[in-house]
Protein backbone atom coordinates (compact mmCIF):
# COMPACT_ATOMS: atom_id res chain seq x y z
CA UNK A 1 0.00 0.00 0.00
CA UNK A 2 1.24 3.67 -0.10
CA UNK A 3 3.46 4.84 2.06
CA UNK A 4 4.45 8.46 2.93
CA UNK A 5 7.34 9.90 4.99
CA UNK A 6 7.81 13.74 5.68
CA UNK A 7 11.20 14.89 6.39
CA UNK A 8 12.26 18.70 6.46
CA UNK A 9 10.50 20.72 9.32
CA UNK A 10 11.77 22.68 11.75
CA UNK A 11 11.99 26.03 13.88
CA UNK A 12 11.70 29.32 11.45
CA UNK A 13 11.16 32.58 12.14
CA UNK A 14 8.42 34.72 11.22
CA UNK A 15 8.79 36.08 7.46
CA UNK A 16 11.27 33.14 6.60
CA UNK A 17 10.61 30.56 4.46
CA UNK A 18 10.65 26.62 4.81
CA UNK A 19 10.28 23.48 2.36
CA UNK A 20 9.20 20.31 3.30
CA UNK A 21 9.20 16.80 1.38
CA UNK A 22 7.26 13.99 1.28
CA UNK A 23 8.43 10.67 -0.05
CA UNK A 24 6.14 8.34 -1.80
CA UNK A 25 6.55 4.54 -2.25
CA UNK A 26 4.06 1.48 -2.90
CA UNK A 27 2.00 2.54 -5.56
CA UNK A 28 2.48 4.73 -8.55
CA UNK A 29 3.45 8.10 -7.74
CA UNK A 30 2.32 9.76 -11.00
CA UNK A 31 -1.45 8.64 -10.66
CA UNK A 32 -2.33 9.95 -7.36
CA UNK A 33 -3.33 13.19 -6.89
CA UNK A 34 -1.67 14.75 -3.71
CA UNK A 35 -2.17 16.73 -0.96
CA UNK A 36 -1.11 18.54 2.69
CA UNK A 37 -2.93 18.90 5.64
CA UNK A 38 -1.86 20.41 8.81
CA UNK A 39 -2.80 20.04 12.49
CA UNK A 40 -2.52 23.37 14.94
CA UNK A 41 -2.18 22.39 18.37
CA UNK A 42 -5.46 22.11 20.07
CA UNK A 43 -7.13 22.01 16.45
CA UNK A 44 -8.32 19.76 14.01
CA UNK A 45 -6.56 18.78 10.98
CA UNK A 46 -7.30 21.24 8.26
CA UNK A 47 -6.20 20.90 4.67
CA UNK A 48 -3.62 23.03 3.44
CA UNK A 49 -3.44 22.52 -1.00
CA UNK A 50 -3.67 19.18 -3.08
CA UNK A 51 -1.66 19.33 -6.38
CA UNK A 52 -3.06 17.07 -9.58
CA UNK A 53 -1.06 13.85 -10.30
CA UNK A 54 0.90 15.37 -13.66
CA UNK A 55 1.52 18.60 -11.47
CA UNK A 56 -0.67 20.82 -14.14
CA UNK A 57 -3.17 22.48 -11.33
CA UNK A 58 -3.12 23.09 -7.50
CA UNK A 59 -5.43 23.90 -5.27
CA UNK A 60 -4.95 26.62 -1.86
CA UNK A 61 -6.63 26.72 1.82
CA UNK A 62 -7.46 30.65 1.92
CA UNK A 63 -5.21 31.08 4.76
CA UNK A 64 -1.72 30.12 2.37
CA UNK A 65 -2.60 31.22 -0.69
CA UNK A 66 -0.35 33.36 -1.92
CA UNK A 67 2.59 32.37 0.23
CA UNK A 68 2.63 28.26 -0.03
CA UNK A 69 3.49 26.31 -3.29
CA UNK A 70 2.76 22.99 -3.54
CA UNK A 71 4.77 21.39 -6.25
CA UNK A 72 5.90 17.67 -6.79
CA UNK A 73 8.64 15.75 -8.82
CA UNK A 74 7.33 12.31 -10.71
CA UNK A 75 10.64 11.45 -11.65
CA UNK A 76 11.60 11.07 -7.98
CA UNK A 77 8.08 9.65 -6.47
CA UNK A 78 8.51 12.83 -4.19
CA UNK A 79 5.98 15.67 -3.04
CA UNK A 80 6.83 19.05 -1.59
CA UNK A 81 5.22 22.35 0.40
CA UNK A 82 7.22 25.71 -0.15
CA UNK A 83 6.31 27.71 2.33
CA UNK A 84 7.05 31.75 2.40
CA UNK A 85 6.74 34.82 4.61
CA UNK A 86 5.15 31.82 7.46
CA UNK A 87 3.63 33.36 10.05
CA UNK A 88 2.99 31.93 14.25
CA UNK A 89 -0.12 30.64 13.21
CA UNK A 90 1.42 28.31 10.71
CA UNK A 91 2.63 26.27 13.82
CA UNK A 92 1.57 23.11 13.15
CA UNK A 93 2.26 18.98 12.42
CA UNK A 94 2.40 18.46 8.19
CA UNK A 95 0.97 16.07 7.31
CA UNK A 96 1.95 14.15 3.42
CA UNK A 97 -1.75 12.54 1.97
CA UNK A 98 -2.93 10.58 -0.91
CA UNK A 99 -6.47 10.04 -1.91
CA UNK A 100 -8.12 6.68 -1.57
CA UNK A 101 -8.58 6.24 -5.41
CA UNK A 102 -6.05 7.26 -7.91
CA UNK A 103 -6.29 10.83 -10.65
CA UNK A 104 -7.99 12.44 -8.03
CA UNK A 105 -8.17 15.39 -5.79
CA UNK A 106 -9.78 16.44 -2.62
CA UNK A 107 -9.64 18.75 0.11
CA UNK A 108 -12.00 16.55 2.64
CA UNK A 109 -9.62 14.51 4.85
CA UNK A 110 -12.55 11.72 5.10
CA UNK A 111 -11.35 11.02 1.06
CA UNK A 112 -7.68 10.68 2.47
CA UNK A 113 -6.11 6.99 1.63
CA UNK A 114 -2.74 7.02 3.36
CA UNK A 115 -1.44 9.48 5.75
CA UNK A 116 2.39 10.31 6.74
CA UNK A 117 3.70 10.51 9.87
CA UNK A 118 3.84 14.42 9.87
CA UNK A 119 6.43 16.57 10.43
CA UNK A 120 6.75 19.24 13.12
CA UNK A 121 6.75 22.73 11.33
CA UNK A 122 7.08 25.93 14.39
CA UNK A 123 7.26 29.41 13.09
CA UNK A 124 8.94 31.48 16.19
CA UNK A 125 7.95 35.67 16.64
Amino acid sequence: QVHLVESGGGLVQAGDSLTISCAFSGGTFSSYGMGWFRQAPGKERSYVAVIHWNGDRAYYADSVRGRFTIFRNNSENTLYLQMNDVRAEDTAVYYCVAPKRTFYVSSRPDEVGSWGQGTQVTVST
